[in-house]
């Protein structure tokens, strides 16, 4: 199914991010937590290419496994980084083939072992170029849906780690748009008044698409700080580091305060009329479960 088909909807989309698992153990409890989440009926499910492309393969077999066994439309993450025009357009030719809809189109990030990686030696240089490539590629027929691939894009609430230049950061953004994005999807924030102002200077700027919030619940200490390095300084309110420290090293009522507050925040989202919530799972089925049943929204759409 296409993404504005999707994003059409009279309802808020909910739909969840999975990464393809490295060991056969770890590959059997996410087809697990994929049956557990199916229950909730996502709008759709994204899954994460590696860093300068290192899961493909991996990527392309998860992809596949979820077309192929749920009834979940799969939107696989693509990244420019290290990849030739050839190589993308044959991984486009792939899942056009296969029948996937949509693609997140993504810059990403450099392999770990390059350190000093050099953005001027590939041909995309910006997720922009991706994004007029993927573009291409629709207009060339190459999709079975006469509109081609939809296509979605990354959005930073608090800012790019690129870019402190937030002014520059909404004209790349609108860049990403303009060139043929359909949708947004932002990195996980902790404070919705971060993505209610990024969604207004959106709009002042133009940018007219759907803007959907990304969530992840805070589950332990550990993963809090692992968090901040992913997300390449997560802003934590002091409000929830306040929960967490009355917690102290009780790692159950650690999880319930991170889920606690993440149900907070997707209730004032939805009250603000948000296009859409996309939950950040660590390829886990517990706390969006609980977060989903405690904003009733596991009865169905």
């Amino acid at each position: 199914m296409h993404i504005r088909d999707i994003l059409s909807g009279p309802n808020p989309s909910l739909s969840f991010e999975f990464f393809p698992p490295r060991s056969p153990g770890a590959w059997e409890e996410l087809y697990q937590t994929i049956r557990e989440l199916e229950a909730l009926r996502p709008s759709f499910v994204s899954v994460t290419y590696g860093a300068g492309g290192t899961t493909r393969e991996m990527t392309h077999d998860l992809v596949l496994r979820i077309k192929g066994s749920t009834a979940i439309p799969p939107v696989p993450h693509l990244t420019c980084v290290g990849h030739s025009r050839d190589e993308v357009r044959a991984i486009l030719q792939r899942y056009a083939a296969a029948g996937v809809g949509n693609i997140l189109a993504l810059r990403g990030d450099p392999p770990r072992d390059q350190p000093d990686y050099d953005w001027s030696c590939g041909d995309f240089r910006q997720a922009e170029d991706l994004v007029c490539f993927i573009r291409e590629f629709n207009q060339s027929g190459g999709h079975p849906d006469p509109r081609g691939f939809g296509i979605g894009v990354a959005g930073f609430p608090e800012g790019h780690p690129d870019t402190p230049n937030r002014m520059a950061e909404l004209d790349f953004l609108k860049a990403k748009v303009d060139a043929g994005a359909d949708y947004i999807c932002t990195q996980l924030f902790f404070d919705n008044h971060d993505f209610l102002d990024f969604r207004d200077r959106c709009r002042l700027a133009g940018i007219e698409v759907p803007i959907l919030a990304g969530l992840m619940p805070v589950t332990s200490l550990q993963g809090m700080k692992r968090m901040a390095e992913l997300a390449a300084g997560a802003r934590y309110p002091a409000r929830l580091i306040r929960a967490l420290n009355r917690a102290h090293t009780d790692t159950a009522a650690i999880e319930r305060v991170g889920i606690h507050y993440a149900a907070e925040q997707c209730a004032g989202l939805l009250n603000e009329g948000v296009d859409g919530i996309h939950f950040y799972t660590l390829n886990k089925s517990r706390a969006t479960r609980e977060i989903f049943h405690s904003l009733g929204l596991d009865t169905g759409k």
